[in-house]
């Protein structure tokens, strides 16, 4: 079973600091995911920051999210 999210902080350059409930704590950079097109609101460093843990992933206030999976594996430990 892959980590779920606990806390999510928004860092600069489009880059998550993700607290999972196994006690690691990631980064996970968005950075090529706001450029196609179903992110591309996320440019909007204000609309980005609303990032929220939801359920078992992160959400964004405008309906974006993260499949869990991706999440956790293209993160890297900190």
């Amino acid at each position: 079973m892959v980590p779920q999210p606990s806390k999510v902080k928004p860092l600069d350059n489009y880059r998550l600091m993700v607290e999972f409930d196994n006690g690691e704590t990631r980064v996970y950079d968005m950075s090529a995911l706001v450029e196609k097109p179903f992110y591309r609101r996320l440019k909007n460093k204000h609309l980005f920051n609303a990032v929220q843990v939801s359920d078992i992933t992160l959400e964004w206030t405008t309906g974006e999210d993260i499949c869990p999976n991706e999440l956790y594996s293209n993160s890297r430990p900190i």
